[in-house]
């Protein structure tokens, strides 16, 4: 019988980290059956479509230097890191700004929704908070203070539902839920530098050479981390384009709302669970070259919770989509059920997939990543050609990314054995 440490520090750090994701998860579930009721489908799907173009570039938008905050033995070197990370991530949001003002009618016809062309002029703000975001994140990671970054997620939460429910009743359309989102990554940003600030004096740590030589030690997480990134990022925000451009925007609604219950799993536990992972299997490697052990509790756990989760939620999700949002929803609900394994099997793939920038093994993620990516696109091509429902379509999508998803288990684990790849 697999039994479950509860003393480890693992598992009290995932705890910790967990509680506050729960609640901060649990704010904006508790106001879904309203907004759900006060906005359309329309409405939710021209949120999605905008945090799928501003995911695209916010998943890239520290060139993915965040992920190197963790590797440093200095605290100096990993603040540094932090600063470069936020630098490209205003140089991008510059050039993205530059790039909607002079092809904003062509950016509008390409994505081939009218309803979208007011926020575009959006989308560099996100980035660049998405970037700052992201980099405070892993280096309050990279110092435990799990606590903080528990409070940070509930704050995020209160600000987001707050202005969602009230800007929808002085103004209707998607104005509340985009603002609400945006507002939400402004505020946790403050509250995760505030922490750091109190520890140390980020002004004179911060140096411009030392950006530079932190920059060339890790030049492999944009040579291939961004790459394999961005490879990711495309085929899951590319299929939310996809299902806008080829069925409507009301179903990439009920498709988000659907995406959203499937991954909460993954949000209340996967990504606490990926970050402890992270700072865990980086101190077994850099005390034994390996981060074995680590992997296989955290595989262990993964399974253990996501199964029985994902199992219950494909028996009662169309019924429960019904009584909680409205019988409108239901769709979703149906939606649901053809997702359900493939949101299961990458609950179980995602915080281990981390294991290659421990190991700095980026080329293998590069490879991995444009593989599924080149699959998604075949298969967009395939249900273009063929004309697929979208039960067909998310039927094919869930057998053939699930299947890909597993090849990578055993390639994971090898590296976590501390196996010898070529460069």
């Amino acid at each position: 019988m697999v039994k479950i440490n509860f003393k480890s520090d693992f598992v009290k750090n995932v705890v910790t980290l967990m509680t506050g994701t729960t609640i901060a998860q649990a704010i904006p579930i508790a106001i879904s059956p309203i907004l759900t009721r006060i906005y359309t489908p329309e409405d939710f799907g021209v949120l999605a479509l905008f945090i799928s173009i501003s995911g695209i570039f916010g998943s890239i938008a520290t060139a993915r230097y965040e992920l190197a905050i963790m590797l440093p033995e200095k605290d100096e070197e990993a603040i540094n890191i932090t600063a470069l990370g936020i630098s490209i991530s205003f140089l991008l949001s510059l050039f993205l700004l530059l790039a909607v003002i002079v092809f904003h009618p062509y950016l509008v016809l390409l994505i081939g929704n009218p309803k979208i062309s007011t926020w575009l002029y959006f989308i560099p703000i996100i980035v660049f908070v998405i970037g700052v975001y992201n980099a405070l994140y892993y280096f309050n990671t990279r110092k435990k203070y799990f606590k903080n970054m528990a409070g940070a997620n509930i704050t995020k939460s209160i600000v987001l539902t707050a202005l969602q429910l009230s800007v929808r009743f002085v103004k209707g359309g998607a104005l509340g839920l985009i603002t609400g989102h945006i507002a939400s990554y402004v505020t946790a940003v403050f509250y995760f530098y505030k922490r750091i600030k109190r520890d140390f004096n980020v002004r004179e740590i911060i140096s411009v050479d030392v950006m530079q030589k932190m920059a060339s030690r890790y030049i492999k997480f944009p040579k291939f981390s961004l790459w394999a990134t961005l490879a990711n990022t495309l085929s899951s925000n590319l299929l939310e384009i996809f299902i806008s451009t080829v069925y409507s925007i009301a179903t990439l609604g009920f498709y988000s709302l659907s995406n959203r219950v499937l991954g909460l799993p993954s949000a209340l536990l996967g990504d606490a669970m990926g970050k402890v992972f992270f700072q865990k299997a980086t101190e077994e490697k850099q005390q034994t070259g390996k981060a074995i052990t680590t992997f296989k509790s955290t595989l262990k756990y993964l399974i253990i919770i996501g199964l029985p989760a994902y199992t219950i939620l494909f028996f009662i999700v169309e019924d429960a989509f019904a009584f909680i949002f409205g019988e409108q929803w239901r769709i979703a609900g149906v939606y649901s059920k053809y997702l359900v394994f493939f949101f299961f099997v990458r609950f179980v793939m995602g915080p281990l997939s981390i294991i290659n920038s421990i190991f700095e093994k980026q080329q293998i993620s590069l490879m991995w990543q444009s593989g599924l990516l080149i699959l998604v696109l075949i298969l967009f091509l395939v249900a273009s050609v063929f004309d697929f429902s979208i039960f067909q379509f998310l039927t094919a999508f869930t057998i053939v990314s699930s299947i890909y998803y597993f090849i990578m288990i055993p390639v994971l684990y090898y590296i976590a054995k501390g196996a010898k790849w070529k460069k």
